[in-house]
């Protein structure tokens, strides 16, 4: 079988982005399992589970070809989000759902408390801003190791340091910086 790996999701998208067909048939095949599960496991056929695991791939597709497409979560994570709002939008027009949207929890968690999810959104903004008061280089060496995925032997070629622990030690000062700056403003907002 001529499989193509890929080492990151970054990796991942870009294919995906470039359109690259083994890309799409590789994600295709990754989490579809994850998929058929919650939809037959909630009055779905596997032939509906398809359909909306394609229509997901789908979105996930055209919104790569945005010009400022930034994925703020793992794929995984996105694909299945996107499938269960398909899902639970196609039962709702069957009128097959008779439950509530929040019976289904124990699948994905979504936030129960407006103020909950205000907050969640005041956190991000703030970490943001952290990040972007953070600067280089551990702006970067973060954002590989927690966002794309990098290993800390890819951050310590990427970043010319001269061994692995050297990279720790980085990361590890960065990490307490962004926390500082982070707290100082998350507590002062």
């Amino acid at each position: 079988m001529n499989k193509v790996a890929f080492h990151t999701e970054g990796e991942l998208l870009s294919a995906i982005q470039r359109g690259d067909q083994q890309a799409l048939g590789s994600l295709y095949k990754m989490y579809f399992p994850m998929v058929i599960h919650f939809i037959t496991q909630n009055s779905g056929t596997e032939q509906e589970a398809k359909d909306i695991y394609q229509e997901a791939i789908i979105v996930l597709y055209e919104h790569t070809q945005e010009e400022h497409f930034e994925l703020t979560c793992k794929v995984k994570t996105y694909i299945y989000s996107v499938c269960r709002r398909l899902w639970l939008k196609k039962l709702a027009q069957k009128s097959r759902f008779v439950g509530r949207i929040e019976d289904f929890e124990s699948f994905i968690p979504f936030t129960r408390d407006d103020s909950e999810a205000e907050d969640k959104d005041e956190q991000f903004k703030t970490m943001k801003v952290a990040m972007d008061e953070l600067g280089e280089p551990c702006r970067t060496i973060l954002e590989d190791f927690f966002i794309h995925d990098f290993t800390m032997q890819q951050i310590t070629d990427k970043m010319g340091y001269t061994n692995v622990d050297n990279a720790k030690n980085q990361k590890y000062k960065c990490l307490m910086r962004l926390k500082k700056i982070f707290f100082s403003q998350y507590r002062g907002s």
